[in-house]
Formats: structure tokens, C-alpha cells, sequence
């Protein structure tokens, strides 16, 4: 399905790589103009930059670390300075330290929530100015099914989540009014560098993941892209405070 979003301007955390490049550049394909966003790979987010303009689309590219309060005020500045507003926001930047629980550690709960659930909350804050400039706008949190269902070595990143779920809805309220529509995704396993850090594996999460999902194979960013797409368009207009589960089934099995 495809969307017209052009004259939209669109900013994606953490979309230097993974999920948010690939939803970036189905953004850009369908007429947004794109600020990516990265803290520490700053060769993968110069290529997305590429990627980007060379779809035609303009492209901002803002390193910041969204746990840093003073960071994230300037990603907003400069998004508002090169664009003069914004519609949609995608807080798709996230971190976490997988350890079990007798593992964890002060630092690592706190740097997580931080980068998973204060950043969306606070981003969202600065985002509203933004498109109320524009008449509105769309922010779609990205989440994970950890949220609802524990994972080896998940336990501050599924808490993480589950805030950022929460925010979702409490935002979807309070920015109604504005005419900013506010939902959330929720995507499976998907095969990714990060499955690396948890205990069981990448290989043995992905085989598990896709031999008890009913679509017989595991999610990928672009499902989530295109659900993300979805969100921001004005045929989602009256989804608002959802959570929004992409998984292929995974979640309803019976195993």
C-alpha cells in the first residue's frame, strides 16, 4: 500500500541502520522529506543520508544522544531551523542492557528507560510545537512484544517497553486536541545485529521465533515500515492509543 506524503516532513530516531533506515527510506519513497538520527554509527547514517537524496527526497542528519536532555533539544532546533516544522515522528531509537535479572545492574535500568521511554515521552513534548506548524502530525512509538510477554534477558528492556506503551496512550489524549494522532508498533523477533547480546543466541532465536509463527517466517523492518506508514496517514486518523502488534501470529500460537 502506498501513501502520499509528500511536502511531510519526517524524523526517525536511531535510523542510521535497522528498522529506522528502512523506514526512512520507505518514507522518503512515498514523498517525505527525512531527519535521521544516530548516536555512534555515523558511517551506516551518512549512507542512509545518501539513500535518501538519492530518491529525490531532502535529508537533515543529526547526531544526538536522545537520553541527553540538551541533545534532544537541539535535534529539535535543528529539525525546526532546516524545516520550519514537522509531521511526523517515529521514536524508534532504542538501547538496553540484556541480562537476566540477577544480572542487572543500576546503570543499565537506568540508561535504558531512559533511552526507550523518557526520550519517546520528551521528544513527544518537543515534537507538538513542531506540527502544530503544519496543522498536525503523527508519532508512531515503536515497541516490542517483550512488553507483554517476558524474553531471555529482556527484563529492562520489556519495562522500557511497557512505559513506552503507556506513554503511547497517555499522548494519544493529550494531543488529540492538536490534531496529532498518536499509536504504537509492536513487532515480533526480527533478525537483527542486537539479537546478538542476549543469551540464547541470534541463530537459535530466529529459528525458535519462526518455527512457532503461524506465518511461517519472522517479521522484517519492512513489515514495520509499512505499518509505521500506515499510522502516519490520514486512513489511520481514528486508530489513536494503539498498539499496533506485528508478529505474524507469534503472540496467539498455541505451542
Amino acid at each position: 500500500m502506498s501513501f502520499d506524503f509528500s511536502n511531510k516532513v519526517a524524523l526517525i530516531t536511531g535510523s542510521g541502520r535497522g528498522i529506522g533506515k528502512v523506514t526512512a527510506l520507505h518514507l522518503a519513497r512515498q514523498g517525505a522529506d527525512i531527519v535521521i538520527n544516530y548516536l555512534r554509527k555515523k558511517t551506516a547514517a551518512e549512507e542512509t543520508a545518501r539513500e535518501v537524496e538519492a530518491l529525490g527526497r531532502k535529508v537533515l542528519l543529526v547526531q544526538a544522544d536522545l537520553g541527553d536532555p540538551e541533545d534532544l533539544e537541539r535535534l529539535f532546533r535543528e529539525v525546526d531551523t532546516a524545516f520550519g516544522g514537522l509531521d511526523i515522528l517515529v521514536n524508534n531509537a532504542a538501547s538496553g542492557y540484556a541480562r537476566p535479572v540477577m544480572e542487572q545492574k543500576i546503570k543499565g535500568w537506568d540508561w535504558t528507560l531512559n533511552i526507550n521511554a523518557r526520550a519517546a515521552l520528551f521528544a513527544s513534548q518537543k515534537a507538538v510545537p513542531l506540527m502544530q506548524k503544519r496543522g498536525g502530525g503523527a508519532i508512531v512509538n515503536v515497541s516490542s512484544v517483550g512488553s507483554v510477554r517476558t524474553l531471555p534477558d529482556y527484563v529492562v528492556i520489556g519495562a522500557s517497553k511497557s512505559a513506552l506503551e503507556s506513554i503511547t496512550r497517555y499522548c494519544a489524549v493529550e494531543f488529540s486536541p492538536y490534531n496529532i494522532v498518536v499509536n504504537a508498533v509492536s513487532p515480533g523477533i526480527i533478525d537483527t545485529d542486537a539479537l546478538n547480546y542476549f543469551s540464547l543466541g541470534r541463530d537459535a532465536m530466529v529459528q525458535g521465533a519462526a518455527a512457532r509463527t503461524p506465518a511461517g517466517r519472522i517479521v522484517t523492518p519492512q513489515d514495520v515500515a509499512n505499518a509505521v506508514a500506515f499510522l502516519c496517514s490520514p486512513d489511520a486518523c481514528m486508530i489513536r492509543g494503539q498498539v499496533i502488534v506485528i508478529d505474524g501470529g507469534y503472540l496467539i500460537a498455541v505451542t
